[in-house]
């Protein structure tokens, strides 16, 4: 969720309001002279910042030092050998030093994967205690950028407690913390840093905020601030998505080859598509799929890979995560101890009449199962809906209608209000406005599958919802 870019949404509760006051040019220590942090030093020295680079490696600092990268990477021995001649950059192993003699420090360090698979937070520790230990003896108010990818939490929990301690100095009146993800593709690191997809910034307090937008000012204007939980997830997000994209062009690529169909002008023909193929559309928390094309072509697709000998196995999980998205839905439910449930809406989408197989038709087979007396509301559904003709089109698929049938039209009421009036908890399945202000007030428990008011902030007290 993102909240306002002003001082108000990062002031610290414990302590007032510190004014902001940032230097034009504050110094950076970059700690860690791997890829980012090589990087980093070259194009925050084209900036004009004076940079010292840390690492604990002598000859990373040799390089970077002397104006050569460590690592091949498009224009960065270039930007870093500007740098070092115009004396912007200098590079050391005295990692209290440069906390020191800086304002901000960087850090991106190596963050690989641990033995039980996690994240292995060693050098992020280690660093947090010297930067902690150098910010004992120094007065200034210094920033510290959590660069590395980390789970949520770590930033607070390990980086921010770590440096107080070892410091013995309060986060967001003595030093700032934040995390501020990198979206760098190696071989165009440089073009990404000076034309980011977005940059993003996660801190304690707004004088923390501040100083690094102005940083990253000459670059984004207009930086995305939100809560440093957010920002964290949000990298490791963007690189699972990547990494979805890259099996789902593959698995594309296999499908087409067995069919003798050429998969790169399938591809080139998909990414065309900007309004749904790439873009927002089908990207925000909600319930699962349904209809009568999402959930026949996702089999159909695995059929076919079968039947010529391919495995998908992306493709084949689509309907297995989908199901427990169903299963998830119906333990909320279950959740309230409710025998009398209401549904805010039928159809596998608002605005059509069309009940093959919506998903929400799975959770009420299975309340009607377990002796739970259902009632309903859909704007475009009445007991005149055509049941024959839908129940023939999914009769090998989702069995939620077939078992539904014959009562579904004595479920149906003609308002919203008379479902709320003889449930003891309801289920929102449309975001339709009327629903949200026939719930307002209630005080019997809603399981929201649509964040109908989560995105309103009219919250009903016992209000649950499926991703939020």
């Amino acid at each position: 969720m993102l909240i306002a870019q002003s001082e108000e949404a990062f002031r610290p509760v414990r302590a007032p309001f510190v004014p902001v006051v940032i230097t034009d040019k504050p110094a950076i220590s970059v700690v860690g002279l791997g890829y980012v942090g090589a990087v980093t030093c070259g194009c925050l020295g084209g900036l004009g910042h004076r940079i010292v680079g840390v690492d604990i490696d002598p000859v990373k600092v040799s390089a970077v030092g002397e104006g050569r990268a460590p690592m091949h990477e498009a224009g960065l021995d270039a930007l870093l050998q500007d740098a070092v001649t115009t004396g912007l950059l200098s590079t050391t192993g005295d990692l209290a030093a440069a906390v020191a003699e800086t304002d901000v420090t960087f850090v991106s360090v190596g963050t690989p994967t641990a033995m039980d698979g996690g994240c292995d937070t060693r050098f992020i520790e280690a660093v947090a205690d010297g930067i902690g230990a150098a910010l004992r003896d120094k007065d200034d108010f210094h920033v510290i950028v959590l660069r590395c990818s980390v789970p949520p939490g770590t930033t607070n929990g390990v980086m921010t407690r770590r440096i107080a301690e070892a410091a013995g100095k309060r986060a967001g009146v003595d030093f700032g913390v934040a995390f501020v993800p990198e979206f760098l593709r190696e071989g165009a690191a440089v073009e990404d840093f000076h034309e980011p997809p977005k940059t993003v910034i996660g801190a304690t307090d707004p004088r923390t905020a501040a100083t690094i937008a102005r940083i990253f000012e000459p670059i984004e204007p207009d930086p995305l601030l939100t809560e440093v939980e957010t920002a964290e997830l949000v990298k490791l997000v963007d690189n699972v998505w990547h990494a979805t994209k890259v099996c789902f062009a593959n698995e594309v690529g296999r499908l087409s080859k067995s069919m003798g169909v050429d998969s790169r002008s399938v591809m080139d023909v998909f990414c065309r598509d900007t309004k749904l193929n790439l873009s927002e559309a089908y990207l925000r928390p909600g319930f699962a799929y349904g209809g009568s094309c999402l959930p026949k072509e996702v089999r159909a697709v695995s059929h076919l890979a079968g039947r010529n000998g391919v495995s998908l196995p992306l493709v084949d999980s689509l309907g297995r995560s989908n199901a427990v998205q169903i299963a998830e839905a119906l333990r909320l439910v279950r959740a309230t101890g409710a025998r009398r449930v209401g549904v805010l809406g039928l159809a596998f989408k608002p605005g059509t009449d069309d009940l093959r197989e919506s998903p929400i038709l799975e959770v009420m087979a299975e309340l009607t199962a377990d002796g739970v007396a259902l009632s309903a509301h859909d704007r475009a559904i009445t007991g005149r809906a055509p049941l024959a003709s839908q129940l023939a089109y999914v009769r090998h698929g989702a069995g939620g209608l077939a078992r539904l049938a014959r009562t579904l039209p004595q479920m149906l009421r003609d308002t919203p209000e008379a479902v709320i009036a003889e449930s003891d908890a309801v289920i929102v399945v449309h975001a339709d406005p009327a629903y949200r202000a026939a719930l307002a007030g209630v005080a019997m428990p809603v399981v929201d599958l649509v964040g109908l008011f989560r995105e309103e902030g009219s919250i009903p007290g016992q209000c649950e919802g499926i991703g939020w």
